[in-house]
């Protein structure tokens, strides 16, 4: 027996011994901070779009604050972490890296001191990126004015606040590696599918997550959830009563909006805001890569989509009423107030962006849950700033819970011809009490993209 207890101790040991060997990671030797001169202008404007394209101020800039300087608050469902500096500051910033340490970091999400970094920073997508994006990136990042400042440290409960615990986590769910090019597809989808799934991490938001916080396997794009919002399914699931196609993705994409689809919201106005620079061949590829993902439509979402277009055509301008409403049924009380606050804009013949869409066409409204549609009642779409944009007034001061619940039900029975969501109320409730965290963006996004290039940052 007292072999027997021996053996098994040894076991834990040299698991344990194992275990560490395969978490730790040595620390990769500081630098001079490089001067602006060690990087080929052409390669810092190749950077400065692709950190658009990742989104890289998004995180790394807190509102009113330095671009890139950290301290922005990413709630988790572990807890909150708290975005790094990113600029070239050498004491609190990424000044004394090396490419060899930011490539790590974006490769292996291990910092420069050799922690492991919380799949908050998406590096189970940065891992496609190229050596010679990683290096444009570096360029840009290392060119941008250094700003001295320490974000709050991330408020994280035992034991996960200890980083040798995420080696278990990569170990699980992490697949290091750059992207490798899909023979069977062509040049554009392979270019599409290297910056949807690279440097967009479109999946970080679009794909559902287990409880551990890692992307669902076998559910890529299948929908997920981000900052408050629902980030609809991109794969066949896809509830657009219109089929996308690869023209609509790559208008929507291109300008935030689509007369098919509506308006970018929420976190999506930022994305499609930061889109901006990339070339219209980069934006039709991503199109053509998500369209092969969403595959073609079945003949019944086909002839769903011919009804309703036929409807659009000859009901212009109608408000709907539903069969079972009645001054004393919810979606009777939701259609006086939808005529009264709603049907000038949705009803109206101002066309899009800057007239509202017919919610026969809502993603929305054909959604699962009622999230979105909760979001974009109580909260709108502000207007950009110096720019014509699309604009909606928030109504979160002007109607009870009860007249949004009764304009919910209105709104899924008229337009979707299904029953009311069955948990509207307790998600309009959790939405104002602010446990969602619902982030409002206007709808070009444009508001905390990167800088320009060649300037200094504001």
């Amino acid at each position: 027996m007292k072999r027997f207890w021996i053996g098994v101790f040894v076991v834990v040991i040299a698991g344990a011994a194992g275990l560490f060997a395969y978490a730790w990671k040595p620390a990769i030797d500081p630098v001079e901070p490089p001067q602006r001169s060690a990087f080929d202008q052409a390669l810092i404007e190749k950077g400065a779009v692709l950190a658009s394209v990742g989104n890289c101020t998004s995180c790394h800039t807190k509102p009113s604050d330095k671009s890139f300087a950290g301290g922005l608050a990413v709630p988790t469902p572990f807890g909150t972490i708290y975005s790094t500096n990113i600029t070239p500051d050498p004491e609190t910033g990424i000044g004394r890296w090396s490419q060899a340490a930011f490539t790590r970091a974006m490769r292996e999400g291990v910092d420069r001191a050799g922690n492991h970094l919380y799949p908050a920073f998406p590096y189970d997508h940065f891992t496609l990126v190229s050596d010679e994006d990683n290096s444009a990136l570096y360029a840009y990042l290392m060119t941008r004015r250094p700003v001295n400042k320490r974000p709050p440290a991330n408020e994280l409960p035992f034991p996960l606040n200890v980083r040798l615990v995420l080696a278990g986590w990569k170990l699980l769910f992490f697949d290091k590696g750059s992207y490798q090019t899909v023979a069977s597809q062509s040049a554009e989808w392979n270019r599409g599918a290297y910056l949807v799934n690279g440097l967009g991490h479109c999946g970080a938001c679009h794909t559902p997550r287990n409880m551990l916080g890692a992307e669902k396997a076998g559910s890529h794009l299948a929908g997920g959830e981000a900052e408050g919002w629902t980030a609809f399914a991109l794969d066949a699931s896809t509830t657009a009563p219109l089929p996308w196609t690869h023209d609509s993705l790559f208008a929507y994409l291109r300008r935030g909006w689509h007369t098919e689809h509506g308006v970018a919201n929420g976190p999506m106005g930022e994305v499609t805001g930061n889109l901006g620079r990339l070339p219209d061949a980069d934006i039709s590829a991503m199109a053509t890569y998500i369209a092969s993902q969403m595959g073609e439509p079945s003949p019944r979402r086909v002839t769903k989509a011919q009804e309703i277009r036929k409807k659009l055509s000859t009901d212009a301008g109608a408000i709907p009423i539903p069969v079972s409403a009645t001054a004393a049924t919810p979606s009777g009380r939701g259609a006086v107030i939808y005529q009264a606050a709603c049907a000038t804009c949705h009803d109206g013949s101002r066309p899009q962006p800057f007239g509202g869409m017919d919610f026969h066409l809502s993603s929305a409204v054909n959604a699962p849950g009622p999230q979105n549609v909760i979001n974009t009642v109580l909260f709108g779409l502000p207007a950009a700033s110096g720019r014509q944009s699309a604009i909606m007034p928030g109504f979160a001061a002007t109607l009870s819970d009860d007249q949004v619940t009764d304009l919910l039900a209105y709104l899924r029975e008229a337009f979707a011809g299904q029953p009311a969501w069955p948990d509207a109320t307790e998600r309009l409730a959790a939405t104002r009490n602010g446990k969602y965290q619902v982030s409002v963006r206007p709808s070009d996004g444009i508001e905390r993209g990167p800088d320009n290039v060649g300037a200094q940052d504001r």
